[in-house]
């Protein structure tokens, strides 16, 4: 697991419980998206609009539990943006 999946997960992690939920994946990348890319910690394709940011919930939830774990993220945003 990179220290920038760490890193954005934590950052998307708005209620700091250590999970995200599908709306905390949305909300999060709407608000903290842009500065995020520019600070280096999302590469700017990785904006989206909702159905992306939904899309990305769902590659990551492995065990189908609408909610992710640091390593259900991780091993997705690695492997997405080049982190690995």
């Amino acid at each position: 697991m990179s220290d920038k999946a760490r890193k954005l997960f934590e950052a998307l992690d708005l209620d700091q419980n250590g999970t995200l939920s599908r709306e905390e994946v949305i909300i999060a990348l709407r608000a903290k998206g842009p500065s995020l890319a520019a600070s280096g910690d999302l590469p700017f394709w990785g904006l989206g609009d909702v159905d992306a940011s939904s899309a990305l919930f769902d590659a990551a939830d492995q065990n189908g539990d609408a909610e992710l774990t640091l390593e259900e993220f991780a091993a997705v945003v690695d492997r997405r943006f080049g982190w690995h």
